[in-house]
């Protein structure tokens, strides 16, 4: 893809996300003009409706964008790895690792921060295990195919997690239940703070976009790529670790919101092409389009009532995805 091209993707997505920014800042159970909206952030002053834009609007937005991009560069990154266009961010257990020590903190009723810091510390240990277990694969010199062990190795610490998020849902009182299911299937509602997520995203940008052109030639094949000069097996460890502490952040962020990591990537790159110098920076865009989009659907769908974010992701990303299968079909 040309860089003009490439420019022109980019500017419609961006620009697609900050109408959805100052849609998601604006439409609530609490209609507030685009005007006000400025108001609101240029005055900071202590009135309900700057405090609505500023308190509660404003981080979720943020972080609902910030998760989503970390979603989205995720999953290309990941199907670049393992070579496989259905490769998702959580297909290497780290939502479940995440999952299973937040819904611990919950149960036991601890404060918010620390479900944060549970959450993130359960992605990490997925992510050392699976970098443990598949340490072969990911370490050994000779070019080799690592995705099989990988998406086992990931596969079955899910379903160990799975089935400790199972019980703990089991056994807890009614009181706490909501709160549990609600995070599991995605939430933004208690984002306060999107800060930690916002560096992760430009970290995770600036740690891997560099890498993009050696992305291209890794897609040709690990023996292709070792005659052209690249690096393998450290470049395979940084896609890993960037990939898997960026899913972390995002679910450590807003829970774990399916779809946006599978979907995102694969139609940016059924559009247009899979030059990853285009798809990585695209996919974070669309990506946090995609979930500020779900969360604003969330809030005033059934307004005052709120749905999680990860049920619009999925209500609307099963079909977009069922017919892109159907169109490519023979």
């Amino acid at each position: 893809m040309n860089a003009q091209r490439a420019f022109m993707v980019w500017t419609v997505l961006g620009l697609a996300a900050l109408a959805v920014f100052v849609a998601s800042l604006a439409l609530g159970s609490i209609a507030v003009s685009p005007l006000r909206v400025m108001q609101a952030l240029a005055s900071r002053s202590t009135d309900v409706i700057d405090e609505i834009v500023l308190s509660l609007r404003l981080p979720r937005a943020l972080g609902g964008f910030a998760a989503g991009a970390l979603l989205g560069m995720a999953g290309a990154l990941l199907q670049v790895l393992l070579r496989n266009p259905l490769a998702e961010p959580y297909v290497l257990g780290v939502s479940g690792g995440a999952a299973a020590f937040a819904l611990a903190a919950m149960l036991f009723s601890l404060s918010w921060w620390s479900v944060d810091v549970a959450a993130f510390a359960g992605a990490f240990l997925s992510i050392l295990l699976v970098l443990g277990l598949a340490r072969r694969e990911l370490w050994r010199g000779e070019p080799q195919d690592t995705s099989p062990r990988l998406l086992l190795t990931g596969a079955v610490i899910a379903a160990g997690w799975g089935a400790l998020i199972t019980l703990m849902l089991a056994v807890a009182p009614e009181s706490r239940l909501r709160g549990m299911v609600f995070w599991l299937t995605g939430d933004l509602n208690g984002v306060s703070m999107p800060w930690t997520a916002l560096i992760a995203l430009v970290i995770a940008l600036i740690a891997i976009v560099p890498a993009a052109p050696q992305l291209n030639i890794l897609l040709r094949g690990d023996v292709a790529a070792e005659a052209l000069g690249v690096r393998v097996v450290q470049l395979r460890v940084r896609v890993y670790l960037v990939a898997s502490l960026a899913a972390a952040a995002a679910v450590t962020t807003a829970g774990t919101i399916g779809f946006i990591g599978l979907v995102v990537p694969h139609v940016l790159r059924l559009a247009f092409g899979n030059d990853q110098r285009m798809l990585l920076p695209a996919s974070a865009l669309a990506g946090g389009l995609a979930v500020m989009g779900a969360d604003l659907i969330a809030r005033t769908v059934i307004a005052p009532a709120q749905l999680p974010v990860g049920v619009i992701t999925a209500l609307i990303g099963v079909p977009v995805f069922l017919w892109m299968l159907l169109r490519r079909a023979p």
